[in-house]
């Protein structure tokens, strides 16, 4: 029998795991969820043992619900979300809970670094600011706040190494992961000594810099124990999780651009040359060789998902007569709405924002309310501000000289049809579609499949794996009501930006 691919993706609000054949073609999948955490404003915060566990009961479930012969699987690939800090000691012990990606709490020692040691140094280096989202600053705040767990740990894991680690007892730490560390040299792709020491991070805390694609160990007795995989099977580092689905959406040439869907938002322009700008977020690809220009932003799917928790009962309960689900029902509700939701206007900040606005104070909002307004005008204004926030990036993205012709949208809310085609018209991009669920775990059993000999490369990988399974044109009657809404949107940032900031 022909051998499979595993790739783990561990995402915000769940963990996926998925099986795939040589083709691409997806044989098995099954998900764990986990909390996030809340515990003080502009905190958010995880328990890495959580993943695992979760991880664990996933891949036995699906082995078992597929009837998957775990004997066929000839390596594990990883990808993960961005920005994580997990302290671990000797004994491979996390000592706290991961500050995660939407996590502001380092925003004063951002501050006071670049004051000390100067925001265009940092920039010049690591081809990224100093934000309080990024794995370094949340470091620093252990060093100052914990100062005891800072001297106990031995390394800093990023999400995708943390399960490499619980896997394979290996650290690492993939190329790609890297630029959440300012002392990471963007053009060199090793760290910066010099600039290491000025933050004053400990040499020890940083594991080596690795390839994503680089098997790193084998599956452990132990850890075969806990997932029920066999021991023996090779583990590749991996690589962030934006990085995985850029991939997994087939975007690994120059120009080409991936459309991100998830809990976050965002877009990633590949590169194969180097094009930083303070307002978005440089990283390398997964691919050797190439660079991402990425904009990230806290606006994503997970806007819907917490329309659907707080404001959604009527949709569940419509969708538990109609036998669909909450999501088809809010796209519904939306799609009776015209374009630009007739002045209500959604400002999708809901934990600050990242590029290009960088703003830990920056607040969800919607504009424009008055009685002639429905829920159907708030779930659309929501989808609109997602898009608007998307636009925004590409813009400064093409102010940095990246041109982008096409989107390749992949993430839940690319199987919205509706929510689609709305960011087809607001961009005025046409947007490709592959297999949206399985772009990111595809994209980490790629990189498995490179190390293992299953593809010659990644351009075999892309041509047998990916496909477009449908496409959304611009369409222009569109255009002028939402280049009007999107002035709006533009604008109300930049009035209530005092307003968010005196609090």
């Amino acid at each position: 029998m022909e051998p499979l691919l595993l790739g783990i993706d561990i995402g915000t609000s769940a963990c996926k795991v998925a099986l795939f054949a040589p083709d691409g073609t997806a044989v098995a999948q099954a998900d764990g969820q986990y909390p996030v955490l809340y515990p003080a404003p502009g905190w958010a915060e995880q328990n890495p043992d959580d993943w695992w566990t979760a991880v664990c009961k996933a891949i036995r479930e699906m082995l078992e619900a597929g009837g998957i012969d775990p004997a066929r699987i000839a390596g594990v690939g990883l990808d993960g979300q961005s920005w994580s800090c997990i302290l671990i000691d000797g004994g491979g012990k996390v000592l706290h809970n991961t500050p995660i990606w939407m996590d502001t709490r380092a925003k004063d020692i951002c501050a006071r670094l670049e004051n000390e040691i100067g925001g265009e140094t940092i920039f010049a280096v690591s081809g990224n600011p100093l934000a309080p989202a990024y794995t370094l600053p949340k470091i620093l705040w252990f060093k100052e706040q914990h100062p005891e767990l800072y001297r106990r740990a031995d390394k800093v894991l990023q999400s995708n190494a943390f399960i490499a680690f619980r896997l394979t007892g290996e650290v690492s730490q993939d190329i790609c992961q890297a630029y959440g560390l300012q002392c990471f040299n963007m053009r060199r792709g090793e760290w910066d000594e010099a600039l290491r020491a000025e933050f004053g991070v400990r040499r020890e805390l940083l594991p080596e810099i690795v390839p994503c694609h680089q098997i790193i160990g084998r599956v452990t007795a132990e850890a075969a124990r806990a997932c029920g995989l066999p021991a023996g099977i090779p583990v590749v580092a991996g690589g962030l999780d934006a990085a995985c689905d850029t991939l997994g959406a087939g975007v690994l040439r120059n120009g080409e651009t991936q459309e991100q869907g998830g809990q976050a938002g965002g877009m990633s322009i590949c590169t194969d040359t180097y094009r930083a700008d303070p307002r978005l977020i440089l990283s390398h690809h997964v691919v050797p060789g190439r660079w991402l220009l990425q904009g990230g932003t806290v606006g994503g799917g997970g806007i819907l998902r917490w329309f659907e928790e707080q404001l959604g009962e009527a949709e569940r309960a419509a969708a538990r007569r109609n036998g669909t689900g909450s999501f088809r029902e809010l796209d519904n509700l939306a799609a009776a709405v015209p374009p630009g939701a007739e002045g209500l206007v959604f400002l999708p900040y809901m934990q600050g924002e990242r590029s290009p606005l960088w703003d830990p104070m920056a607040k969800g909002v919607y504009y424009g309310l008055d009685y002639s307004k429905t829920r159907g005008h708030m779930v659309r204004a929501s989808l609109e501000g997602v898009a608007y926030s998307l636009r925004h990036n590409l813009e400064v993205a093409e102010q940095a000289g990246a041109a982008v012709t096409r989107l390749r949208a992949m993430g839940g809310a690319a199987n919205s049809r509706l929510w689609t085609q709305i960011k087809a018209d607001i961009t005025g991009r046409p947007i490709d579609v592959p297999a949206s669920d399985t772009a990111t775990t595809l994209g980490a059993a790629i990189l498995a499949g490179v190390a293992t000999g299953i593809y010659s490369g990644f351009e075999d990988a892309v041509e047998r794996t990916v496909q477009v399974r449908r496409t959304h044109e611009p369409e222009a009657a569109n255009r002028a009501a939402y280049d009007r809404t999107y002035e709006t949107y533009r604008a109300l940032y930049e009035q209530l930006r005092p307003v968010m900031h005196s609090e």
